[in-house]
Parts: C-alpha cells; structure tokens; sequence
C-alpha cells in the first residue's frame, strides 16, 4: 500500500512538473507578442495624433529594415547556442567596401551591382572565417568573433583611409529612397531575407540539424550529422546577413564609413533575445526574431516621440533584455552557472 501510494505520489509530482513546464513555454512563447501589443496601445493612447500616423508607420518600417536583417543572421546563430561578436566591425567594412567599388567621391571606380556583390561577399567571407576558426581550433565564438570584429574594423578604416566616401550612384541611391505599396524597398528586402531564413529553419534538414545542435550538440554528432560543416555554414548565413545591411546602411546614408555600424549588435541581439530565442540554443527561431525587432523599434520609436532622454531609453532596452534572458534560459541544462 506505501508503495502504491509513493508510486502514486512521484507521478502526480512529475505530472505537476510537465505542466509547470508546459505554462512557463506558453507564456515564453506568447509574452513577446502581448508586449508588444502592450507598447502599440500605450504609445497610442499617449502619442496618438503622432504615432499612429502612417508617415510614423512608414518610419518604423525603415527604421527595424537593416536590424531586421542582422538580427535574422544573429539568429540562426543563437539558436546553436554561439554568438557573433563581428556585427559592428562587418557592417561598417561592407559599408566603406561597397563605398568605394561604385561610383563615389573617391576614387575613379563604377561597378555597379558588382560593387554591391562584392561587398556582401566580404561578410560572407568573414563568416566563413569565424567558422572555420571556430570549428577547426576549438575556440569560442565569443573570442573568435570578437577578435575578427576588430580586425573587420581595422579593415574598414584601412581601406577608407579615415575618411567617408561619398556614393554617387544615383540607381543605387534610389533604392532606399524607394518604396512598394507603401513600404520601403528596403523593408521589402528584409522581409525576402526574414522569408529565405524562415523556409530554411522550419522546412529543410539543415533546420533540423540547426535546432537540435542548440539542444544538445552530442546527439547529432552520434547520428552523423556534420555538425561543424553547419556551423560554419550558419556562421557563413550571418556574415551574408551583415554584408547586405551593410551595404544598404551605406545607401541610406549616401556615404560609406566604418563606424556606420557602432550599435548595431547591441540591438540587433537584443531584438533576437526579447523575440524569445533562448541563448541557450535550441529554442526560438526567425518569427520570434521579428517580433522582437518590432518590439525594440516601436519601443525606441514610441520613446523618441515622447521626448525620452536618450540614455533613459538605452536604460529600459538593458532592462527589457534581462527579463527576456530570465524568462528564456533553460536553467535544466545549467547544472553549473559561471
């Protein structure tokens, strides 16, 4: 009868788990979306005859274009459990590369399109670079990365010279200025990139191979999935991410320069860990990525609007990433936290 009764007791315990388990994914998986619902109504309430406007809606379309972008390639990278710390650096070395290989006010090079390639190959090669660093020499990504930013960044100013370069381009500068049903092209373009990363995370085997080497890396291996060949692959996917947003951060601007992306990890990263993707990999994914990059765009936008003073705002962004952390770290898989 006390066995019976203990049997019974270890299995209402273990039931009682499962649902606790299961309440706190609904409300990981849900809370990303109801605050953002929750900043939409606020700043409407407050700001309404200013943020509710279509001129604001067209602002914050251009304004999560380029975050969108990076974060989608950031993502990927989270979901392994990895991080890439080259961001600022990759950006503004697309940026100053795309500057001068079209037709600028530095030198005497036009070539167009190619340009373009060209400098969204740099990121790719620089992805490519941290992957196979970081798989072939058993180095964190954090080092690794970090490492290669400052060299992207040395790059950057190298091949500037320090100085900005001035795009020309009148086709090329059209494209950011443009705009499709009343959505920025570049928008539209970060929603193609946004579409490409949700088809490979959700309907091909390297989704698959991507998610479970997040959950538990051991697995995959045993079963003989390649697993360094799709690191360095998703790492190769973020570099491309960071070649095209720097390359469009250049057009926006009109000017190439190698700080074009000081910040741009800060808030790229941030929209990935508030969309609900776990830095302890495995869970999450490129849908949540863009609530999140919603989320931290209406938020700064929203703020801005009331005259917030900047570091205020920097202040709750630190603040909002902290719970996201809390609320999304699978502690099961941390026996030891350091």
């Amino acid at each position: 009868m006390r066995n019976r009764t203990a049997a019974m007791s270890i299995a209402e315990e273990f039931s009682a788990k499962v649902q606790r388990e299961q309440r706190r994914d609904k409300l990981i998986r849900w809370a990303p979306v109801i605050v953002l619902f929750a900043l939409v109504t606020i700043f409407s309430i407050l700001r309404f005859d200013s943020f509710f406007t279509l001129y604001n809606l067209n602002t914050i379309f251009n304004q999560m274009s380029i975050t969108l972008i990076i974060a989608v390639g950031a993502t990927f990278v989270v979901l392994i459990g990895s991080v890439d710390l080259t961001v600022d650096g990759v950006v503004g070395l697309a940026s100053c590369t795309v500057a001068l290989l079209i037709l600028n006010g530095n030198n005497e090079n036009n070539f167009g399109i190619f340009g373009v390639l060209i400098a969204i190959s740099v990121g790719l090669a620089f992805g490519l670079l941290t992957g196979f660093i970081h798989v072939r020499f058993r180095i964190s990504s954090f080092m690794v990365t970090y490492a290669l930013g400052a060299v992207a960044v040395g790059c950057g100013i190298l091949f500037s010279g320090g100085l900005w370069a001035q795009i020309k381009d009148a086709s090329l500068l059209a494209i950011p200025a443009a705009s499709f049903l009343g959505i920025p092209v570049i928008t539209w373009i970060s929603f193609v990139v946004l579409g490409i990363a949700w088809v490979i995370q959700e309907k091909t085997p390297f989704g698959r191979h991507m998610i479970a080497i997040g959950t538990n890396e051991e697995v995959p291996r045993v079963t003989g999935v390649k697993v360094d060949l799709v690191k360095v692959m998703i790492f190769m996917w973020s570099g491309l991410c960071l070649g095209l947003a720097g390359v469009l951060g250049a057009l926006r601007l009109a000017r190439g320069e190698a700080d074009v992306g000081t910040g741009q990890f800060f808030t790229a990263y941030a929209a990935v860990i508030v969309g609900g993707t776990s830095l302890s990999g495995g869970r999450g994914g490129v849908i949540n990525t863009l609530i999140g990059v919603l989320i931290i765009t209406v938020l700064n936008n929203g703020l801005l609007l009331m005259d917030v003073n900047i570091f205020i705002r920097s202040g709750m962004q630190g603040l909002i990433i902290l719970v996201a952390i809390a609320l999304t770290i699978d502690r099961n898989r941390r026996a030891i936290c350091k």
